[in-house]
């Protein structure tokens, strides 16, 4: 299985479970790794035949920065679910990244893993 990533994808939403954070937006830090077979597309060199990664990024920004949800446990399961219905891949690890959400950490987050790994 080849891997094809994005990492370090920030975009702002409305994440958290206190009354202040339901009123700001804010930084979410997303790396996504999506497992295909990318020989199709090496051997033709064409971009129809693997994962369009700025196709992939457009529909996570645009849901996340849409999304309301209070607990980053459930924004990283809809992000998934949102990548395994539009992108063609079986298998995806994603990291959602709420930095700053701990003084005295530099991150805090999930890591979720999703599908059929070949």
């Amino acid at each position: 299985m080849d891997i094809i990533f994005l990492r370090g994808l920030e975009v702002e939403t409305t994440i958290g479970i206190y009354d202040w954070e339901r009123k700001i937006k804010q930084v979410v830090l997303i790396d996504l790794e999506m497992g295909t077979d990318i020989s199709k597309a090496a051997n033709t060199d064409s971009i129809e035949n693997t994962i369009d990664y700025k196709t992939v990024s457009k529909n996570v920004i645009a849901f996340v920065e849409d999304s309301k949800f209070l607990l980053v446990e459930t924004l990283a399961e809809k992000i998934a679910e949102v990548v395994l219905a539009a992108s063609g891949t079986q298998w995806l690890r994603l990291t959602v990244n709420k930095k700053g959400a701990i003084r005295g950490a530099l991150d805090v987050g999930v890591i979720i893993e999703r599908g059929e790994k070949a």
